[in-house]
């Protein structure tokens, strides 16, 4: 995979439609704030949508978009609670456990949000083609997919207005790759669909 390409085109884009990401941000970010954190997954699905549509079509983001798929409320939010809960169980029991699964998730299910807002599935079949992407061409690349997305995020959020700079342009990266292993996917899988339907 050309990580280089991605990160440019992650890095071009952040700064052709730089203000609207900021706002849409910014507002993402408020909303969870007050809401405790409730309405956050559900924000990042209209958020993810909206970026997703810039990339493909052009489409300067709106501020109205993290607004796009509130029919996601509660798939999201029973998922986030799960993970919270199996992840603090292994925090309490050792250490260990709440680390691994924590990192699990975020390989196995990086892709679950994109997928839901792009292919309009649901989240236990979200989760399955997440898994499928993840595990399609080179797991090494997936792994330095992951650990980029994190440590960008990881980076901006260490500074709140970073994160205004760096969530964009981490989600921008993630969505360029998502759309390559995306596409890489579908193609193999057509051959496989084609031969079924001839026996």
């Amino acid at each position: 995979m050309d990580f280089k390409k991605h990160l440019e085109t992650s890095w071009n884009l952040t700064l052709k439609y730089i203000a609207p990401l900021i706002f849409m941000t910014l507002l993402m970010l408020i909303v969870s704030f007050f809401t405790l954190g409730i309405l956050f997954p559900v924000t990042m699905a209209g958020y993810i949508y909206s970026i997703l549509l810039m990339i493909r079509e052009g489409r300067e983001p709106k501020i109205q978009d993290i607004f796009s798929h509130m029919r996601l409320f509660f798939p999201l939010l029973g998922f986030t609670l799960l993970v919270v809960i199996v992840v603090l169980i292994g925090f309490m029991l050792l250490l260990l456990p709440g680390i691994f699964f924590m990192l699990a998730v975020s390989f196995c299910c990086i892709y679950m949000i994109p997928i839901m807002v792009d292919q309009n599935l649901g989240l236990v079949d979200s989760i399955k083609k997440s898994y499928a992407l993840a595990f399609h061409g080179e797991v090494v690349d997936h792994i330095v997919i992951v650990l980029l997305f994190i440590g960008i995020t990881a980076i901006g959020n260490s500074i709140f207005i970073g994160t205004l700079l760096t969530q964009p342009f981490a989600t921008i990266f993630l969505l360029s790759v998502y759309q390559e292993k995306l596409t890489a996917l579908d193609s193999s899988e057509k051959p496989k669909i084609e031969s079924t339907k001839a026996t």
